[in-house]
């Protein structure tokens, strides 16, 4: 945790710690990852046997920073959790305490002193519990003078050797080591020292250099600790996670037994981004081969949650002997190809969509690195399914969605049934007032025939949904696609939103009948009323946004909804438009009603004066407008665009070429002529 008293974070002052700028982080421009090292490395187990697989387990940081509820009840529940809810068994074993544990002040003998109110019973009761559960237990500090909250409670800088001390007689397992009021020290020499003081202590206990990336440990910290942050903190927001991904993918050559690249913890089950991301985020840490540590508060958790943490397919990806990074193998236009071998000489595929909007993505074995073969077992770790493929690896992804696949030759192909790629194609809308047209296709990428094919489109009670075209075919050769559509219309009274149908397909082979499931979010529109309407009173399609909720005629402020201030660019004031954070989109339907949309675009002046972004202006498939870099030094820039003829327009916001800090972005007077 970084404390970070004084600067300005997404609009609030905060004082929080680990806690580097999601902007700190420099990423590539979207869709593309920084270059991989020259020369990979292969690193040797280290000798003492710690951490040959990422640690996994549990820190209380992201789901309670220093409130009150971080406290001695909340870790002895998480602990049984752990065992009740199945976790232990499922690989995850420390149960890890962060900033805020101790007085602010050591005793006269310079000890750390556990907080009485929080852990009346003493840090090591604490431990023994979590001990006699079977797992292993966690403690944070700082290497300075001072740890990250605001308050500053004692650092290990000059205390190492007397600190270790007090955690081995504890019976610390893991220790996390910050970085703040380091006051200038080489952050090599700091680290190293507390590794000399934890061994001195003969206690094998994990190092987790928690240093920010700052000096890049991944060069240097091979020996000095088990795992090494490559990012600031992260914080639950899908701009977030994805500026961090883009950080610590290049980075797969330094990852090896014993020594992980981290990027920081596991957000799932926080609240602030959806079930999709959540598994894009469990998906993609587990194909970097990431440490997993739960940052909820499991005693609030969902089962949603629990289903997610729980998944020992994925797990397996992440915990794989062999002990190597994914690394990316295609990136274009926000469709991630990123593969990991494994230690059966199979490979974890992830197809991850970075986009705002579904995207077909593919790859094959052969390019993923696997030797030809006739046929490949391809088996969907979050659907839990097989299917025999030829060589094509290829999904529709929803947006910010992850397909995760594991790979392998397979000589008993007709044990399998075709991988059959079901997808729908371009948008899914519906009205209430007529039938919208939707479609979508069935392609075999097995090489043996499907046979007796069906496809079947359902939806919620009292929805009309009629075929326009054959959804039966008698077979469907290898490679051969097969295209069907349907007429959908909601029912009178049915709201503006998002609404789900199902896509199913059903077809014999020598393995049996098998059934395919596509999950369609299908969006209830309402034409704009003629005339001129402000985009901040009409209904959506959707949004998405880099840092809390896009807002409606005020600056997006902070993570929390409807807590931002009078949307203001240069000084100027405006009382209609939209506020959001890179990266940012907002859908909107038009149905071909609207002629020309105009806004005054600019950063807003709550960002102070750091932030870039780019704005662009998208109908239908095609961009139609665009600003260029924006900064804040510069007046709102008007936007103007012909929407003539289009169905659906995007207004998009991007980071600018650069990181996300301070990218507060304004539509104001965002309007439409209809």
């Amino acid at each position: 945790m970084r404390a970070l008293p004084s600067l300005r974070l997404h609009g609030l002052v905060l004082g929080v710690a680990c806690a580097a700028l999601v902007g700190a982080v420099q990423v590539a421009p979207a869709g593309a990852a920084e270059p991989a090292p020259a020369s990979p490395l292969r690193l040797a187990a280290p000798d003492d046997g710690l951490a040959l697989t990422p640690p996994m387990g549990f820190n209380n940081w992201n789901s309670t920073h220093c409130r009150p509820e971080f406290n001695e009840a909340m870790i002895k529940g998480v602990a049984d959790l752990f065992v009740t809810k199945g976790l232990k068994d499922a690989g995850y074993e420390y149960i890890n305490l962060d900033d805020c544990w101790a007085l602010p002040q050591r005793d006269a003998a310079g000890k750390l002193v556990p907080d009485p109110v929080r852990f009346p019973n003493g840090i090591k009761a604490v431990a023994d519990y979590v001990h006699a559960k079977g797992l292993k237990f966690g403690i944070y500090t700082s290497a300075g003078t001072k740890t990250c909250d605001r308050v500053g409670f004692p650092g290990g800088l000059n205390h190492e050797y007397s600190d270790a001390r007090q955690f081995a007689d504890w019976g610390v397992d893991y220790l996390k080591y910050d970085n703040c009021n380091h006051q200038g020290v080489d952050a090599k020499k700091r680290y190293t020292t507390m590794r000399d003081a934890l061994k001195a202590t003969g206690r094998p206990i994990v190092f987790s250099i928690c240093e920010w990336g700052e000096n890049r440990p991944w060069e240097w910290a091979a020996d000095v600790g088990h795992l090494w942050r490559t990012t600031g903190d992260i914080n639950d927001s899908w701009g977030s996670t994805l500026s961090i991904m883009k950080k610590n993918l290049p980075l797969h050559a330094y990852a090896g037994l014993g020594n992980w690249n981290d990027p920081d913890m596991l957000e799932v089950g926080n609240g602030g981004m959806t079930d999709t991301e959540y598994r894009t985020q469990f998906s993609m840490w587990s194909i970097m081969a990431a440490p997993l540590l739960i940052g909820t508060d499991l005693r609030k958790a969902d089962d949603a949650t629990f289903e997610i943490l729980s998944n020992r397919e994925v797990i397996a990806v992440d915990q794989d002997p062999l002990g190597r990074q994914g690394e990316v193998i295609s990136s274009e236009a926000g469709r991630w190809v990123v593969v990991k071998e494994l230690s059966d000489g199979s490979r974890a595929i992830a197809l991850f969509n970075e986009s705002d909007r579904p995207q077909r993505i593919e790859t094959s074995a052969t390019d993923a690195g696997l030797p030809r073969a006739r046929d490949y077992r391809v088996r969907d770790l979050w659907a839990h399914s097989d299917a025999s493929s030829a060589d094509t690896i290829a999904a529709t992804v929803p947006a910010h969605g992850t397909v995760l696949l594991r790979v392998s030759p397979e000589r008993r192909w007709e044990s399998y049934p075709p991988a059959v790629e079901l997808a729908p194609t371009g948008d899914w809308f519906a009205r209430t007032d007529r039938p919208a047209e939707v479609s979508a296709k069935l392609t075999n990428h097995g090489r043996e025939k499907a046979r007796a094919v069906s496809v079947r489109l359902s939806g919620p009670e009292g929805w009309d949904i009629r075929p326009t075209t054959p959804t039966r075919t008698g077979k469907l050769s290898s490679g051969i696609t097969f295209t069907t559509g349907w007429k959908v219309k909601a029912p009178g009274g049915t709201r503006p939103g998002d609404y789900d149908l199902v896509l199913s397909a059903a077809y014999d082979s020598q393995a049996g009948k098998t059934k395919r499931e596509h999950p369609v979010r299908v969006s209830v529109v309402v034409p704009p009323q003629p005339g001129v309407s402000y985009v901040s009173d009409m209904p959506w399609v959707s949004s998405s946004n880099g840092w809390g909720p896009v807002e409606r005629d005020r600056s997006v402020g902070g993570s929390g909804a409807r807590d931002g201030k009078t949307l203001t660019i240069g000084g100027q004031t405006y009382t209609k438009g939209l506020g959001v954070h890179a990266p940012s989109v907002v859908h909107l339907y038009l149905g071909g009603k609207c002629s020309t949309l105009r806004a005054s675009v600019g950063l807003d002046d709550e960002s102070g004066t750091r932030g870039t972004v780019a704005y662009e202006v998208w109908a239908d498939d095609r961009k139609i407008a665009a600003t260029g870099v924006v900064d804040n030094s510069m007046p709102a820039q008007p936007v103007t665009a012909d929407v003539t003829g289009a169905h659906s327009v995007r207004l998009v916001v991007t980071d600018g070429g650069d990181a996300v800090a301070y990218d507060h972005a304004d539509w104001a007077d965002a309007r439409l002529t209809c």
